[in-house]
């Protein structure tokens, strides 16, 4: 569904690209996670993945059509949820959904079919037909999603998609996440969320300073965290020194803070005494 070669991206006249020569494949059916630190490039790929930024080297194929030479038929293939949720303000949620999807040339009877089931998923019904700049920030993520997904997408890409969304909201949005896949589709999602991504993804790539580390299966999270470092796993006994070294230290802040905290009871109570 997705295949990205040789990608490298630089921004100006910089000798140093953002995106430095990523190569990897996306399966019909899959939810693949991309994860990596702040500035690691995440969003840079994404964007190029989408056809937003431009890229120097390299091509990504969406379905077998490739988007440099085929850049309005790709995009076609694919939806892409921002985590800043860029949206039409002045329009009711229902105008921009249309507007949507009457750029994707997507039949009313479709259209109308999908976003019935979403509305109600999402408890959004009651502020469909209000102004966009009305809705508070989880909300706005909300019609982003639904416009989104008005076109059934065979390629779903996100960034952050749980940002901003209540707790009730987040579950519904990963349970169509998972439908999406299920039917065939493909999701692609960046998140720092390590619980979403183990719970969710089938496989997660690692990015770090523009390099794609690796591609694994069943990612937990000291599995990332050693990836992204670079660093090699320890072993069992050294990573049993580590962790007990961990649960004392926290154990001791706890001790120190509630020490602190019935000390300074004590003193309120011998002065109103």
């Amino acid at each position: 569904m997705l295949k990205v070669v040789n990608l490298v991206k630089t921004y100006g006249d910089s000798n140093n690209p953002t995106v430095k020569n990523i190569s990897f494949e996306v399966n019909d059916g899959e939810i693949f996670g991309f994860l990596g630190s702040n500035g690691a490039g995440k969003t840079t790929t994404i964007k190029c993945i989408c056809g937003i930024l431009p890229f120097e080297i390299g091509d990504v194929f969406i379905d077998g059509i490739s988007l440099k030479e085929n850049p309005s038929e790709a995009k076609l293939k694919l939806a892409y949820i921002s985590d800043n949720h860029a949206v039409f303000e002045r329009l009711t949620g229902r105008e921009y959904v249309n507007h949507i999807a009457n750029l994707y040339n997507t039949p009313k009877e479709e259209r109308d079919k999908v976003v019935s089931e979403l509305l109600e998923a999402f408890n959004l019904s009651f502020a469909y037909d209000r102004p966009i700049k009305s809705y508070s920030h989880g909300m706005k993520q909300k019609i982003n999603v639904i416009a989104g997904l008005v076109h059934k997408p065979k390629l779903w890409v996100l960034d952050e998609p749980l940002l901003g969304l209540d707790p009730q909201s987040g579950i519904e949005l990963k349970k169509i996440m998972r439908k999406h896949a299920q039917e065939g589709n493909t999701v692609f999602f960046s998140s720092h969320i390590l619980e979403v991504v183990e719970s969710l993804c089938d496989r997660v790539g690692v990015l770090n300073k523009g390099y794609l580390v690796g591609v694994k299966t069943g990612l937990k999270n000291a599995d990332f965290i050693y990836l992204l470092l670079k660093l090699e796993k320890p072993n069992p006994k050294t990573a049993l020194f580590f962790e007990r070294t961990i649960l004392t230290t926290i154990a001791l802040i706890k001790l120190i803070k509630y020490a602190i905290i019935y000390n300074i009871k004590e003193l309120i109570w011998k002065i109103l005494w």
